[in-house]
């Protein structure tokens, strides 16, 4: 079963955006009137179970790679529970020791286990996380990310709710551009759109795709995407329901607030 905090590997560096004033200040103040202490307080206590057990499964999952150092199901599961927990590191420090133990343990299970997409799918995403905590250095990490994110869909391109698709989208997307490195804003939407495709009820394949084409300044098409994912929305939140799905719709939630407002603006 796929992981809610594994959904989406964060890669940015170099992106422009360009926004109205209008928009930036719309998103700033609802931003602010959002932050009621009541609404803090419920974020913060969601934010601490969700890393309480992001940190309980990398514990288990490294007792389980060294108890099992051949299996390549444990070596992928500890490269994902480090990707999990590396999520809520607040020290570039720590993040980049989290991710180093994943690439380790992610290169382990390619080793073990080539064939499954899962195995291509983790290193590619703990590659990712060392990648936020470098500048330039991050683009040297970006071609073999791009070469296990294939690798992976090959295998199996509905893995994590499409998360190869997913993926590619935003490192195409959010990636310098040629020369420098791989962004492409047609692959990026070649990917986004596939991701939809393939699971169209998993909200983060619909948020990334909505705030790609604000990004790109594509009205029409962002607005027709906002009112998919609008009717959407409710029978999604019965399907990734639970203390599970918790962090996640907590981000999802926040995002989507975000984009509406950005789109209201225009």
């Amino acid at each position: 079963m796929a992981n809610p905090n594994s959904s989406t590997v964060r890669f940015r560096q170099g992106t422009s955006r360009r926004r109205r004033h209008a928009g930036v200040w719309a998103t700033i103040l609802g931003a602010v009137l959002a932050l009621t202490p009541a609404r803090i307080r419920a974020a913060d206590a969601v934010r601490e179970a969700a890393e309480a057990r992001a940190r309980a499964a990398c514990e288990v999952g490294r007792k389980a790679c060294a108890a099992a150092p051949t299996d390549p199901v444990a070596a992928w599961e500890f490269a994902r529970a480090t990707f999990d927990w590396a999520e809520f590191a607040t020290a570039k420090e720590d993040r980049a020791r989290l991710a180093t133990e994943g690439i380790a343990a992610g290169r382990r299970a390619v080793e073990l286990g080539p064939a499954l997409a899962a195995s291509h799918y983790y290193l590619a995403m703990n590659l990712g996380q060392l990648a936020r905590t470098k500048l330039l250095g991050a683009l040297s990490l970006v071609t073999e990310m791009e070469d296990l994110f294939i690798q992976a869909r090959s295998l199996d391109p509905r893995f994590d709710f499409a998360g190869a698709d997913r993926c590619l989208g935003l490192l195409y997307r959010d990636a310098p551009g040629w020369p420098v490195s791989v962004g492409n804003r047609k692959k990026a939407r070649k990917h986004l759109e596939a991701a939809i495709n393939l699971a169209p009820d998993y909200v983060e394949n619909r948020l990334n795709l909505l705030e790609a084409l604000v990004e790109w300044g594509e009205r029409a098409e962002a607005r027709e995407v906002r009112a998919a994912l609008a009717g959407r929305l409710p029978l999604a939140r019965e399907e990734f329901a639970g203390e599970r799905w918790a962090w996640s719709w907590q981000d999802w939630d926040r995002r989507w607030e975000s984009v509406t407002r950005q789109i209201d603006a225009w």
